[in-house]
């Protein structure tokens, strides 16, 4: 059975599980798995999504010098690659392997939802970043590139920064979305999928992570970003995050009562 099967009968021991239980929110994170395990679990995802990234951005251009082909080989790559690692790790850690999707549970929490914790939150973003750069680092190594280079790709267009806050909110918006509609299990398809035609509609190729924009300034290949580019970009998802929450407190605002609107 897995994490998001239903239990049919608690068992004869234990007292049954109530239905007005809080269930795990937008990271899924089942309860009673360690901490260590879920941290292990978000370096992992994240570096191996970052080796996904950048892995096949220089594959793309060791095979082809047509820009759009080297952006689809990319793109399809990290579709793939991210549906695959969500739903592996998901059960484990919630799958967030992304700082604003980290941050942004834990301020949903904050408030009265259901979510991690400021601790928890203090160990999952550290280590995602720790998994970004070493994911960087083992994709360069792979394909015999210098382990550390820093990019020499400026991203500091204000083009570039628009298209960051529009990729971040629309993926704090679906994660979210899909957490208060109670369809978190369509998350890797529509996660991946989301991501994959970000790469194409916003004019950043949709970073919409601030771990993956440190790891990627470690890679001077396709998928790398200039080191003075980082703030700007990660300034620009933490924004798009806000946008994000906004937009599913306004559109999934909870349905007023009978009571409620006769009053109004």
């Amino acid at each position: 059975m897995t994490a998001t099967e239903p239990v049919d009968a608690a068992p004869a021991t234990q007292p049954a599980i109530s239905a007005d239980a809080p269930r795990p929110a937008p990271g899924a994170t089942p309860p009673r798995t360690p901490l260590l395990a879920r941290a292990a679990a978000e370096l992992v995802g994240t570096a191996a999504l970052v080796a996904v990234v950048v892995g096949s951005g220089i594959q793309a251009t060791k095979l082809t010098d047509d820009v759009a082909l080297q952006l689809l080989a990319n793109s399809t790559a990290t579709v793939f690659g991210l549906g695959v690692l969500i739903t592996l790790l998901g059960p484990v850690s919630g799958a967030h392997f992304n700082p604003a999707v980290t941050l942004a549970e834990w301020w949903t929490a904050r408030r009265g939802g259901a979510g991690v914790t400021a601790r928890e939150a203090a160990v999952y973003v550290p280590s995602q970043i720790a998994g970004a750069i070493a994911g960087a680092i083992l994709a360069d190594a792979m394909f015999g590139e210098p382990l550390v280079k820093w990019s020499q790709h400026d991203r500091s267009a204000g083009n570039l920064l628009l298209g960051e806050v529009v990729a971040t909110a629309g993926l704090i918006l679906l994660i979210f979305g899909l957490a208060k509609t109670d369809r978190l299990r369509f998350a890797p398809l529509a996660v991946a999928s989301y991501i994959g035609a970000a790469y194409w509609f916003t004019s950043s190729t949709s970073f919409a992570n601030p771990a993956v924009t440190i790891g990627r300034a470690f890679t001077d290949t396709f998928a790398g970003i200039a080191p003075a580019s980082v703030p700007g970009f990660i300034a620009m998802q933490l924004i798009g995050a806000v946008a994000g929450l906004a937009l599913v407190a306004v559109i999934f605002m909870p349905a007023r009562t009978g009571q409620e609107q006769s009053a109004a």
